[in-house]
């Protein structure tokens, strides 16, 4: 078969195959690629040796059976056989879950998920949405310090477990989407600077020296990057990928690196007959990220929306620290505006960025299923100090309104694994990392972080501890036993209703109306001949909705439909959805 490799300013390089090294040629066309032929199939083992320094793996290796630092192994896709027909399923009118393979499950392998997928059908979402697969060192990780960008992660049972779980998705009515981590690779075993300039020293990251889309040499790493992104899709049958901080993704180039994955992906489905997408988390507060490209946007198909879940966060739970400050001042307010207008800094002052942060959207024009609605993610959970769920501080009717509030909303929703049951296992940052000197610098970091918000040190849980990650892993036994199981079943009901009603998914910002108090702690909002009202206070609030002819949907706890004034009578930390009557 035929081996290649991009190596600008190797003066040799040499492919060692099943122990036999072979000096490669330049490519006549390609002067900064190496080719050669060497006799291997799926599962061979090779390497490459630049101006006959050490075997490395092959940057764009897809499998890496002894992790990121061993040889990487051939594989033939073309060995898999697929049995699910599968014509896609796109972005509008979705619900996603946020999965993390390494705690899905205790057994923490693709294949153990698998097994629990019919749960996810009984919830009735729509597309799992994987955390980063890629390698990385040890067995347990969150995966956003991945390298081998177009490999999976061995522990979690490489490339062929992939194809099994997204098989079974599929056959379930599941798709599929992976988050995918351009912006920075692992500190352990990322190899590429020994092949080219995959890093530039003119821009910086909090990961330090940034992945180089503009400098010299930069055609070839974005054509690495969006490569693999095509590879995901095309190889495994994904039907989307989640980008990782496109904040950090310096490019100064006319055309945004961005705007050309878009359209590469954009081109690969036209290609495949199915719908493919792309769903950016993005900081920057910008509707010209999910703006077609026709529109001198970027081209991405949506993003995460952190406004709405600061928002949601606040009202839930009363907190104002960091990034929360402004959202807790009025969080009603705050739901208000994001439900309405999609993002709350506009161009707005953001007292934690110390200046004016983002720019508005045009309602009249915007779709709002291309921003995702959560009141959890790994981030907002697992980036606290003990990882601790909404579930650990608020009472089963105040998850109740957190998923009202998602489910209805205007967005395309997402949930973070175990949310839909109110999970009492926390979700905790956890490594595994084989350098001494980098977990000891990562313990040492986490602490300190949290020391200077008035942690004790002690109280931090050690990421390398195997005991942080086992505390992650969800119990499977909760679902059945209550209030999990009343939890559970709210979740199954909205989700059900946000599908079988169509003003539930009207992405129409416009049509979205709100009404609340922010001292009776009372939130309502209508979408069509649907009404939503959540009660975050403890005491009954009278709600005047002007509806007196009303039907329920669903409750929380028992209630009647508004008085013939069309005042609704709500209990405490309670919520309910109506329709006209």
């Amino acid at each position: 078969m035929q081996f290649e490799v991009w190596a600008p300013q190797a003066t040799r390089v040499t492919l060692h195959c099943d122990g036999v090294a072979r000096v490669l040629a330049r490519d006549p066309e390609r002067p900064e690629w190496w080719t050669g032929e060497a006799e291997a199939g799926d599962g061979t083992r090779y390497g490459f040796a630049v101006d006959d320094g050490p075997v490395l793996p092959d940057p764009r290796s897809r499998r890496q059976p002894d992790g990121p630092d061993g040889l990487s192994a051939v594989v033939d896709h073309g060995r898999y056989t697929w049995r699910a027909e599968w014509a896609g399923r796109g972005l509008p009118g979705a619900v996603l879950y946020e999965l993390h393979v390494g705690t899905y499950t205790r057994e923490g392998t693709l294949d153990a998920a698998a097994r629990r997928l019919e749960h996810l059908v009984e919830l009735g979402v729509t597309h799992v949405e994987l955390m980063p697969l890629c390698p990385f060192p040890g067995r347990h990780g969150w995966g956003y310090e991945g390298v081998s960008l177009w490999a999976v992660h061995e522990p979690y049972g490489g490339p062929e477990a992939l194809k099994r779980f997204v098989d079974r998705a599929h056959e379930l009515g599941l798709g599929v989407v992976l988050d995918v981590v351009h912006n920075h690779l692992g500190p352990s075993g990322n190899h590429l600077p020994a092949f080219g300039p995959y890093f530039t020293e003119t821009h910086h990251t909090p990961w330090g020296a940034a992945v180089n889309l503009d400098a010299p040499g930069s055609d070839e790493v974005r054509a690495y990057l969006i490569g693999s992104a095509l590879a995901w899709l095309r190889d495994y049958r994904l039907d989307g990928l989640r980008l990782d901080a496109v904040h950090a993704l310096h490019d100064s180039r006319a055309l945004h690196f961005l705007e050309e994955l878009s359209s590469g992906v954009d081109t690969l489905a036209a290609e495949v007959g199915r719908p493919l997408f792309l769903i950016a988390e993005s900081d920057l507060g910008d509707p010209r990220v999910v703006t077609a490209r026709a529109e001198h946007g970027l081209g991405l198909h949506a993003q995460w929306n952190d406004d709405f879940h600061h928002a949601l966060h606040t009202a839930l739970t009363g907190e104002s620290q960091g990034y929360y400050e402004d959202f807790a001042r009025a969080p009603l307010a705050a739901l208000a505006k994001t439900l309405t207008g999609g993002f709350f800094h506009d161009g707005t002052y953001s007292t934690f960025r110390g200046r004016r942060h983002g720019r508005p959207l045009d309602r009249t024009r915007f779709s709002a299923h291309r921003l995702l609605g959560y009141a959890q993610t790994h981030d907002q959970v697992g980036n606290r100090a003990l990882g601790d769920r909404l579930s650990a501080s608020l009472s089963p009717g105040l998850l109740a309104c957190a998923a009202a509030l998602v489910l209805a909303a205007p967005f395309t929703p997402m949930l973070f694994m175990g949310e839909e049951w109110g999970a009492g296992t926390p979700w905790q940052f956890f490594t595994d990392h084989t350098d001494p000197e980098l977990a000891e610098a990562v313990r040492r970091g986490r602490r300190r972080e949290f020391a200077a918000h008035g942690w004790a040190e002690e109280d931090v849980p050690d990421p390398q501890d195997p005991a942080t990650r086992d505390r992650s892993c969800l119990d499977w036994s909760e679902p059945e036993s209550e209030p999990h199981a009343r939890v559970l079943a709210w979740y199954r009901d909205m989700i059900a209703l946000r599908r079988d009603q169509p003003d539930l998914t009207d992405p129409d910002l416009e049509d979205v109306k709100v009404a609340y108090d922010e001292d009776a702690r009372w939130f309502a909002f209508r979408r069509g001949d649907v009404r939503v009202a959540v009660n975050l206070g403890k005491e009954p609030a009278q709600i005047p909705l002007g509806l007196p002819h009303a039907r329920v949907l669903a409750a929380w706890e028992s209630v009647q439909p508004p008085d013939e004034t069309g005042v609704l009578h709500l209990p405490g930390e309670s919520c309910v959805v109506l329709t006209q009557g």
